[in-house]
């Protein structure tokens, strides 16, 4: 039996999914085998747990890599072209509302989209293996050029099938109808898959901490990293970028995408941490990736 379709009111705009923003329990890890769409079984379920829109069980790529949360996915300007990074939002969010999320923008100022804002979710649902994204006229408002077009349908394949399965497909819809061609360089008449991510997504990213997080105690940090001989480099800076922490920490050496975490202790006050892959080519390969969370620690 198809999953049950996602509707919401025109009247009810972008809820904004406010970000609960570990963005990264890391392990960006893989991706999973889990049955995206069981609804939980009502004898462990809540007793209040809704009945006509269940959330859909997170794939394995969710559960290992943010474990409570949701990542909705962005995009960066790299030396490779624009890539796809992410932010978590909170635990239960359902397809309608990370939609919501991605159109309405990253938390973060170093992240963006291009998807324009006045776009409406009018539905989110799988069935028969393809999760069927339906959106308002101003989706396909969008001055982009084929890159960061295809970067868009790339952004929105990611974010929903984090929450039903990365293998699906994603159909979109505008107004019901097929969505066909989409800003002049995605044809969209059939449903598309995730690109894999390491052609997509960026070499190095911080998962958690969220952008502007409070940490109460040590401040532990995860991502993923595409890095030279698996080393991640790290910084902790103050906010006038002197540095008061530095070190580095090692991710599964090869050309994937691997987890890495590092824990450092600190005084009370705010601070940037900061990742960045080992540049090894001093600067002939392009500048190195680096990722940023701003934060205070309690």
């Amino acid at each position: 039996m198809p999953t049950p379709v996602l509707t919401r009111s025109r009247a009810h705009r972008r809820t904004s999914a406010l970000a609960l923003l570990m963005i990264g329990s890391l392990a960006l890890a893989g991706c999973g085998d889990d049955e995206p769409d069981t609804v939980a079984d009502p004898s462990t379920s809540p007793s209040n747990t809704p009945s006509v829109t269940p959330t859909p069980t997170p794939s394995d790529d969710a559960d290992r890599s943010f474990s409570d949360i949701t990542p909705v996915y962005f995009t960066i300007d790299t030396r490779a072209g624009l890539r796809l990074v992410r932010e978590p939002r909170e635990t239960g969010i359902d397809g309608i509302g990370a939609v919501e999320a991605m159109i309405g923008g990253p938390e973060d100022p170093d992240y963006t989209t291009s998807w324009n804002p006045d776009t409406e979710v009018l539905s989110v649902g799988e069935s028969d293996g393809v999760i069927n994204v339906d959106l308002s006229a101003e989706a396909r408002e969008a001055n982009v050029g084929a890159e960061a077009a295809e970067m868009m349908a790339q952004q929105l394949v990611w974010t929903v099938t984090q929450l039903y399965g990365d293998d699906l497909a994603v159909q979109l819809l505008i107004d019901g109808e097929s969505a066909t061609d989409m800003w002049g360089h995605v044809d969209w008449a059939d449903p598309i898959g995730r690109q894999a991510g390491d052609d997509v997504r960026a070499f190095v990213g911080i998962d958690t901490p969220a952008e502007g997080e409070t940490i109460t105690g040590d401040l532990t940090v995860t991502g993923e990293a595409i890095a030279f001989e698996g080393t991640v480099l790290w910084r902790v800076l103050d906010p006038k970028g002197k540095e008061m922490e530095a070190g580095f920490t090692t991710s599964e050496e090869g050309m994937t995408l691997a987890p890495y975490t590092f824990t450092v202790s600190l005084k009370p006050g705010d601070y940037v941490v900061e990742v960045s892959e080992d540049d090894a080519s001093d600067g002939e390969g392009g500048a190195p990736l680096v990722d940023t969370r701003t934060i205070t620690v309690e």
